[in-house]
């Protein structure tokens, strides 16, 4: 019976299965996989090399389907819940018996990692066995499974599995047995969560496209954008395969292409299918300026810009763009021009039918994308990202938050940010996840007019703007909103405060770098902690390093597979620099001071460079603006610094409150403990702070501001 079942599932299914056994070769082992659907148990009891008995949730076991299947394995029904019930599975570990235990017990009803139980953690600390990680994909996807109805099913969906290596879980040795039992359970959690991550498959963003076309299928609408019109996969790919095939015409492999538009489908289309034919979009930052967006283009040799006429009108940018020196400027509105018949039958008989073979790059390590850094700080460099990168931090994202298809994002970010590329664009793009693509953030009282009309449910933002879309937001407009995403720059408790009272959203602080692609940490709703940024996604290691004057925290270092290639600076045009820190290649210092607490939720203390020296002593500018905003939190605030012959710096205050005092700010100070040094003596009153496009702060204008004071 075995041998047959096997033989269907290969055949039909088209199952892919692991070779590394030797990873199950162990005294004690205990072996965890997600849970997808019922035929879970039975796909591992069959291609398994070992016997063993597998541990299901008491109502899974009373399904008379589910009864079935257990004939064919040996098993023990339990209730996760229960610590009696888990000393049976121990017994059995003990006795050198494989055991197989679905941590999350129930099947997945999002096609992400669902709750993750105490029990089974325990039961590995306990024993010491050795753990070995399964992942199994696809069979959510069949009939047998338990997702949403617009979840796309398929009768005979290709089926995998993945053994990952071995690890192990230590029984925590202080607190309580109940706190030891927790950090069990969380242990567990990271284990489950790094198995998502490091069982995504190594490739392109064009062949990830067409993976997730395959699964949800050519004709699935859901990308839209002002025009209110649905793209399906299909129109993409036509989108994609048109504009990759002319860009290839217009520049030479491996090519920087500057792209100066806003968001849109077509903008979407145009970046994938220039990575499938070998060019490199380089996203150029419209609100940079004149000078801005030269120095990108001198530092990543950019030769050929593709823009728009009707944007440059709108954005009322096409004197700025005009002036650009040494680069060749073309408008979509006249590549028609360079698509000629031959093109279009190409297109039509053989690139949409047989995508995989039009495509030209395979590389996952090949360059994918340059983006800029904001240039808050200096000249905007380069920053190179390769499809692996991109891809590994949205397997990232996604192994720690359940976005699905019933979610709908709304991505005001723009795409040349990497926040709003990744995963505000991509992240929908690459896994089926319906999407309205925004052109400015800046659009206060109409985005939240979108996110109730379009029935909107995640959104990304940054504290400017999620501070203004609160302040003009009805109580109503954001019912629909499941996720709410800050990152880019500190979240105020302000707007946090105001966000859960006006809305009751909690929103999910997180935090990352241009040069991450962009996440490092998150919080999540199973790993949440306030006033921090979250955990470090699975797959990413963080050091931290002692700094001169500051004793708790250090300066954050951290390294992972979502790691650019290297910087193009203007300095050295063209050349791709290495990221290096003091701890060796291939590590990136973020310049952050943070704090890693016990448990491990990272907490932002100030940037390296946002530090003022003042009488000997280290004072963080961020909690300047801390203490303003503290005592003037419906107001805007900035801190920045000029040079004192006496004291080494001055710190000053630049404030939309022309009202505030420096005794408000004595006050405030002595309310949350900070320091008298911490204390502005110059208050500067403006009408508004400079932005940068991303909603950051400008510090470089702000620090021109400060030295003319």
């Amino acid at each position: 019976m075995k041998t047959l079942l096997r033989l269907v599932f290969r055949v039909l299914f088209r199952l892919k299965t692991p070779k590394n056994h030797e990873l199950l070769k162990a005294d004690r082992l205990l072996i965890v996989a997600n849970h997808e659907s019922f035929i879970d148990g039975l796909l591992l009891g069959l291609f398994l090399p070992i016997n063993p008995v597998f541990v299901v949730h008491t109502t899974i076991a009373q399904n008379r389907w589910f009864k079935l299947i257990l004939m064919l394995v040996d098993y023990l029904a339990v209730d996760p819940t229960s610590p009696m019930a888990m000393k049976k599975v121990i017994k059995l570990i003990e006795t050198g018996r494989p055991v197989v235990i679905f941590p999350e017990g129930r099947i997945t009803t999002t096609g992400s990692l669902m709750k993750v139980y105490e029990g089974p953690a325990f039961v590995a600390a306990k024993t010491g066995a050795t753990i070995v990680p399964i992942r199994i994909d696809g069979a959510s996807r069949s009939y047998f499974s338990r997702m949403s109805g617009r979840y796309p099913r398929r009768l005979l969906p290709r089926l995998t599995i993945t053994l990952l290596p071995q690890t192990y879980l230590q029984m925590p040795e202080s607190g309580t047995a109940k706190l030891r039992r927790k950090k069990a359970g969380e242990g567990m959690r990271k284990i489950m969560q790094d198995m998502l991550f490091q069982s995504q498959p190594k490739q392109t963003l064009f062949l990830s496209m067409l993976d997730a076309m395959q699964i949800y299928g050519r004709k699935h609408r859901f990308i839209e954008d002002l025009k209110q019109v649905e793209y399906s996969y299909n129109d993409i790919l036509k989108i994609a395969l048109a504009m990759g095939k002319i860009t290839s015409k217009l520049s030479e492999d491996n090519e920087r292409i500057g792209i100066l538009l806003p968001n849109l489908v077509p903008t979407l289309g145009l970046i994938v299918g220039m990575t499938a034919f070998g060019r490199v979009p380089a996203m150029l930052n419209y609100t940079a300026g004149t000078d801005g967006m030269q120095n990108a283009c001198i530092a990543a040799g950019i030769r050929t810009i593709i823009t728009s006429k009707q944007f440059l009108d709108t954005a009322k940018i096409a004197p700025q763009v005009a002036s650009l020196q040494n680069v060749r400027i073309y408008y979509l509105e006249d590549l028609r021009a360079h698509f000629n018949f031959f093109d279009k039958i190409w297109l039509l008989a053989f690139a949409m039918p047989f995508p995989r073979l039009a495509n030209r790059s395979l590389d996952s390590e090949a360059m994918a994308v340059v983006l800029f850094t904001s240039g808050s700080e200096g000249k905007p460099k380069g920053v190179v990202h390769s499809h692996r990168s991109i891809l590994s931090n949205i397997a990232q994202i996604r192994s720690v938050i359940d976005f699905s298809v019933d979610d709908k994002f709304l991505n005001v970010l723009p795409i040349f940010h990497s926040f709003g590329l990744t995963a505000g664009a991509l992240l929908p793009l690459l896994t089926g996840t319906r999407l309205f693509l925004y052109p400015s953030p800046l659009h206060y009282r109409v985005i939240p007019e979108i996110i109730y009309d379009r029935n909107c449910t995640v959104l990304f933002g940054t504290n400017t703007f999620l501070a203004n879309y609160a302040k003009f937001a009805h109580p109503y407009d954001f019912y629909r909103l499941r996720y709410v995403v800050a990152g880019a720059e500190k979240l105020s408790d302000s707007v946090r405060n105001t966000w859960f009272e006006k809305f009751g959203i909690r929103i999910l602080e997180g935090y990352g770098a241009t040069e991450t692609a962009p996440v490092i940490s998150v919080n999540t709703p199973m790993a949440y902690r306030s006033g921090t940024v979250g955990l470090a996604l699975p797959g990413i290691k963080t050091r931290l390093l002692p700094v001169a004057g500051i004793t708790s925290g250090g300066q954050l270092h951290v390294t992972g597979p979502n790691m650019m290639h290297g910087y193009y600076r203007y300095e050295n045009p063209g050349v791709i620099d290495v990221p290096q820190s003091e701890i060796g290649n291939g590590w990136y210092d973020t310049g952050d001071i943070v704090e890693i607490d016990d448990d491990g939720f990272i907490s932002i203390k100030g940037r390296m460079k946002r530090f003022a020296k003042i009488a000997g002593e280290m004072i963080s500018l961020e909690v300047v603006e801390k203490i303003a905003m503290l005592a003037s939190p419906s107001q805007q605030h900035a801190a920045s610094t000029q040079a004192d012959v006496q004291r080494g710096e001055t710190i000053v205050l630049f404030t939309t409150d022309r009202g505030l005092s420096r005794d408000k700010l004595q006050e405030a100070a002595r309310e949350i403990g900070a320091p008298e040094l911490a204390v502005p003596r110059k208050i500067v009153s403006v009408d508004t702070l400079p932005l940068l496009g991303t909603g950051k702060i400008d510090y470089v204008l702000l620090k021109t501001m400060a030295d003319a004071v």
